[in-house]
């Protein structure tokens, strides 16, 4: 056998392909983020409401990236589209961002969560054992306080990673394989709970939250900014209400981001231009179900106090002990152990096709355009699992995830606009299949995206800000990468 494969495998079918959508897309936001959007909004009606308006996002946009994925069935994805809608800089920039923080910073996020939930079943993983830490002093509780540590639950972290990198340079198939198992088990568990949320629940809180209807309101808040657990709810409206539900997507459409990883991989996809543009519509649309039945599910078994503040925010932890007792957490930790391994073998994946592509181009690490023996980017692979790594240690995790869906949510919009720039400058292009209901929808999740990124910026600007300056930095480098280029 040759050391090096010359091109990618077509090995994926509709199912695989739709397995890695919806698998990348459900990790540990749908078991998390709904506190802080009950804290944000404070009502029955708004809670489903956030998640209606996401879920409605999400389906709008990949959809109409069905008609980019058809133009251009290669690997690469949203780097592609945007290189061919404006010009290689855009391409760059994404790429940069999904290196630097997009895509490695989701991976090093859901890698700690699986290990946050492990620790429900063996203590010993537990954010809280330091392996290793430059000690700073005790605290006024007399607790040791580090200014850098290592622990447990970040060598778990980091291990995992590193497992799910070296299986996927093994090739495509046993990526597969995980990816639909893993996937298939946790879309059963989630309905599984859904469904015994509303028969077996000893008392439903259903009535007295929809009492609360669309009335928005918000948790009383400090000099800082946090909500206060014993704070007044104080009623909001108008502008003051759009600022609200931009601050609570950010957890949901975190929880339902990644979904465009399929067009990554496009290269290992049997028929392309058919089964991307339907795997994208029916994995966003079976995610976008679960989402919004389990939040219904959440109404149903607890009162909206427990659901703005259970402990830690594991609002399905307080949801399945209601159900199940004092079992419900080992269920649930179990649950989530399933999802983010299955998540993260998803987006380790397919992230690494994103370098592979731009490499090709000349704008990344010369040996991430090889493909090994396997037709699997492997360097490309490793650095990726480097850099989550990195964000792993950094303990910064928290704060990159509310960048995230800034930069990506900006980036959605960008692409989206391609498609209206490659109608004009590709009218006779092929194109077998078209973005639904173009022009309307498209340019209503145009408005609803830039609206979402300048309310975030005004109600986080730190987070958003420095998301901004992660993107731009990318500029310099672009030149410096086309340079090298030339120099070569």
């Amino acid at each position: 056998m040759a050391e090096h494969a010359s091109s990618f495998k077509p090995s994926l079918s509709l199912v695989d392909a739709t397995m890695v959508v919806a698998g990348s897309m459900i990790g540990s936001g749908i078991f998390i983020v709904t506190s802080d959007i009950t804290r944000n909004v404070g009502s029955a009606g708004w809670i489903i409401a956030v998640w209606l308006i996401t879920g409605f996002m999400t389906i709008t946009a990949a959809v109409s990236y069905g008609e980019l994925s058809g133009m251009y069935p290669k690997a690469g994805g949203q780097y592609v589209y945007l290189k061919e809608a404006f010009n290689p800089l855009a391409g760059f920039l994404y790429g940069w961002s999904f290196f630097s923080v997009i895509q490695t910073a989701t991976i090093a996020a859901v890698a700690v969560a699986f290990s946050r939930y492990t620790a429900y079943l063996v203590p010993w993983f537990s954010e809280s054992h330091k392996l290793w830490g430059i000690e700073k002093g005790l605290n006024a509780q007399g607790v040791m306080e580090y200014s850098f540590s290592i622990s447990a639950a970040q060598v778990l972290a980091i291990a995992l990673i590193m497992f799910l990198t070296y299986t996927n340079t093994k090739g495509i198939k046993g990526g597969k394989i995980i990816q639909t198992s893993f996937t298939t088990v946790k879309l059963l568990s989630l309905f599984g709970l859904i469904i015994l949320g509303f028969l077996f629940v000893q008392h439903s809180f259903w009535g007295e939250n929809w009492q609360t209807g669309m009335n928005a309101t918000h948790l009383q808040q400090d000099a800082s900014g946090n909500f206060l657990k014993d704070g007044e709810w104080l009623s909001i409206g108008g502008t003051a209400l759009i600022g609200a539900i931009a601050a609570a997507m950010v957890g949901s459409i975190f929880s339902s981001d990644s979904w465009n990883n399929v067009t990554f991989i496009a290269g290992e996809i049997k028929n392309p231009k058919r089964n991307i543009g339907l795997s994208l519509f029916l994995g966003t649309l079976i995610v976008t179900v679960i989402y919004v039945a389990a939040n219904l599910m959440y109404l149903n078994v607890l009162p909206l106090s427990q659901i703005a503040y259970p402990e830690g925010d594991r609002v399905a932890v307080a949801a399945a002990n209601s159900i199940f007792g004092n079992i419900g957490a080992y269920i649930i930790a179990v649950m989530i152990m399933v999802s983010t391994f299955g998540c993260n073998n998803g987006l380790i994946l397919a992230g690494a096709r994103v370098y592979y592509t731009m490499a090709k181009d000349g704008l990344f690490f010369k040996r991430t355009a090889i493909l090994n023996k396997n037709a699997v980017p492997e360097f490309a692979l490793w650095i990726q699992a480097g850099m989550a790594s990195v964000l792993c240690l950094s303990g910064s995790y928290g704060d990159l995830l509310d960048m995230i869906s800034f930069v990506a949510v900006l980036f959605y919009a960008l692409t989206i606009i391609g498609i209206f720039i490659l109608r004009k400058k590709r009218p006779d292009a092929d194109r077998p299949y078209k973005a639904f209901g173009y022009p309307v929808l498209p340019i209503i999740y145009i408005i609803l995206a830039l609206t979402f990124s300048i309310f975030l910026i005004k109600m986080k600007p730190q987070y958003a800000g420095i998301g901004l300056g992660i993107v731009l930095a990318g500029v310099p480098l672009y030149y410096l990468a086309v340079r090298i280029k030339k120099n070569v």
